[in-house]
Parts: structure tokens; C-alpha cells; sequence
């Protein structure tokens, strides 16, 4: 596994990483940059909002923020719009320059702490993919300042559930992904994981699926095509930062240990006692349901709700029935959050 890992390297190497030329995001939705720091802009989707503000924490992975805000009808961002959610913002991490490549987990919490500041000094928190364990650890930094927590499809306990990528993390030797790093100049260069993913779901029957709309929607050329644009156009990571996940979260499992430290402290779950809404995918090859719904020992909140959709890890952010049914009952969920009243 090692030498034909090496082999890929050196390919990747010689190849030209072109998909990782940063452009500007597709939005669907209008919105505005509110904030620029150092590793994000801040977007504004409701000018006119008032009240305590709900913050959608996009995944720093393999994708950009579009992913939370990718089509009309596959938008949660709409979604929670369309459901009364008026003070709404998203976290768009930028794709790591060189300058960018010490930039650590610390960093990015950093930012996150700023911006909550920014809204008012406290917030409730939406997040989706690797965002979720990033605020998970915020919550449990800054607990005074989180309001509410919704977490989706994102990993807590590696060791509860096993999906291809926790399989992948916990298979290779830590010697490849500081290999990776190397290949790309101190960043891991995302068009290089986009060629060492093994499945990526390009065929139509695959988007079709993921996005869940029939084969004989109108227009389902045209967004099978959105989709694969947007899917061949991944953001670059630091270099520190994805050697720190990969050791930290999935190898060591050191958030569902207690051994995870953030901004100088340790991180203890339980110190999160705010109203937590998981959502997990049946299908999801990216974070397994149990990796997630582990939270329910972990954290001192009182007030869990737990749901599993049918479908896939995108299909959470980007399906149709998915956003269309679910996201508009989490925001309800969010609004009686919001408002001090019973979440159940």
C-alpha cells in the first residue's frame, strides 16, 4: 500500500494541480461579505436580521461554502430563510494560499471566536461536515457563547462507526499525509485528494441520487453538469491544520477521549449543556451515523434531538427531499431554540 501510495505521489507531483486555482463561489442565494479575516469571509444573508444570529459553519475540507448554499431547492441556506430564520450567516473559509500553510486548528477557532464577537457575542451554530467537530470544540471552549447546535453528518467519536474516510484515516501511515503536504509546498493541494478519493460521485446516476431529483426532472442536465463543476473544484487546505485533523480527530480519536486541546485548554464535551440537534445520513460513506450520534454520551446538553435522514453525506446539504423536509423542521427547531422556548 505504502510504495503504490508513493507512486500516486509522484504523479501528482509531475501532474499540474490546476482544479485548485481559487475563483469566486457560486451562490445561489444574495448575500454579502459582512467581515474579511485572515482565514474567511463572512457572509451576510439577511441584511435586514435581527435577533440572536444563526451561524452555518461550511466544512474546511475538500469543498468550498457553496456546498450549503449550492442550487435552487438544494439549498439549506434558502431553506432556513424560507422556514423564518432572518439573521443568517455562513462561514467562507478561504482556499489556502502559501502563506497560509501554518495556519492551525487554533487558528481557524480564532476566527470562529471573532466572528461570533462580531455577532453579537453569541450565536447558534449550524454545522455541517468537518464543520461539526470544529464547533462542537468551540461550544465546549466558549460555551457562554453558543446558543443552540445543530451538527450534521460530522464526526465526534471516530472509534463509535466506520465509513470509507475513517478507514482511509486510521489504514495509512501518518508518513503519507505529511507526504501529501510535502507534494504541495506546505498545503495539501485539494486536487490532489479529489485524484486519491476513490469513488467520487461523478456518474449521473450517482448525482442524481445524491441531489435526489428523478431522472426525467427538467433541467437535470444543466445540474448534473452544476454539480460536477462544482465538484472539480476543490479549496487547498494548511498544511498544519490537516496534519493536525488527521492526527488529532482521526487517528487519536482525541475528542471523544477528552484529550483534545483548543486555544490553550482543554476540551471537555460535557461543559456543552445548550440544545443539540444531530443529523446523521444512513448512506453516508463520509461520516458513519454512529460517529456522530456518539455526541449523545459525550455532551452535558440536556436537550438532544436525533434524526437520520436516507441518504447520502452530501445528499444532507444538497438533496432536495433532504432540504425541502428536514432543514425546514431543524429551523423551527432553531427559532424555539432562539426564542428561550422547549425544543421538543
Amino acid at each position: 500500500m505504502v510504495s503504490a501510495f508513493a507512486k500516486e505521489l509522484a504523479q501528482l507531483a509531475a501532474g499540474d494541480p490546476s482544479n485548485s486555482v481559487p475563483r469566486e463561489p457560486r451562490w445561489t442565494t444574495p448575500n454579502r461579505v459582512a467581515l474579511e479575516l485572515p482565514s474567511m469571509q463572512l457572509r451576510e444573508f439577511s441584511p435586514d436580521g435581527d435577533g440572536i444570529a444563526t451561524l452555518i459553519c461550511a466544512p474546511l475540507a475538500l469543498h468550498d461554502a457553496t456546498l450549503t448554499d449550492f442550487a435552487p431547492d438544494h439549498s439549506l441556506v434558502a431553506a432556513l430563510q424560507m422556514a423564518g430564520l432572518r439573521n443568517l450567516f455562513v462561514t467562507d473559509w478561504r482556499s489556502a494560499s502559501p502563506d497560509m500553510r501554518f495556519f492551525s486548528i487554533d487558528s481557524y477557532l480564532a476566527d470562529l471566536n471573532v466572528v461570533v464577537d462580531e455577532l453579537g457575542g453569541c450565536a447558534i451554530l449550524v454545522e455541517v461536515c468537518q464543520g461539526g467537530w470544529m464547533a462542537l470544540v468551540y461550544a465546549a471552549r466558549y460555551p457562554g457563547k453558543v446558543r443552540g447546535l445543530v451538527l450534521a453528518g460530522a464526526p465526534v467519536d471516530i472509534n463509535a462507526g466506520e465509513s470509507e474516510l475513517s478507514r482511509l484515516a486510521h489504514s495509512a501511515p501518518a508518513s503519507m499525509a505529511k507526504q501529501l503536504v510535502e507534494v504541495g509546498g506546505g498545503c495539501v493541494r485539494g486536487a490532489h485528494l479529489l485524484q486519491l478519493w476513490r469513488h467520487p460521485p461523478l456518474e449521473p446516476q450517482a448525482i442524481q441520487d445524491l441531489l435526489q431529483v428523478p431522472d426525467d426532472m427538467p433541467g437535470s442536465s444543466a445540474l448534473i453538469a452544476r454539480f460536477r463543476e462544482w465538484y472539480m473544484r476543490p479549496i487547498d487546505l494548511p498544511g498544519t491544520y490537516y496534519l493536525e485533523v488527521v492526527q488529532w480527530l482521526y487517528k487519536d480519536n482525541q475528542l471523544a477521549t477528552g484529550r483534545f486541546a483548543a486555544l490553550g485548554r482543554p476540551i471537555d464535551l460535557a461543559m456543552v449543556r445548550g440544545p443539540i440537534f444531530l443529523l446523521a445520513a444512513r448512506n453516508d460513506e463520509v461520516v458513519a451515523p454512529e460517529q456522530l450520534l456518539a455526541a449523545t454520551r459525550l455532551v452535558g446538553s440536556k436537550e438532544l434531538r436525533t434524526e437520520i435522514a436516507a441518504c447520502t453525506h452530501l445528499g444532507l446539504f444538497m438533496g432536495a427531499t433532504t432540504v425541502r423536509q428536514t432543514w425546514p423542521e431543524i429551523a423551527r427547531w432553531l427559532a424555539a431554540t432562539s426564542a428561550g422556548l422547549p425544543t421538543r
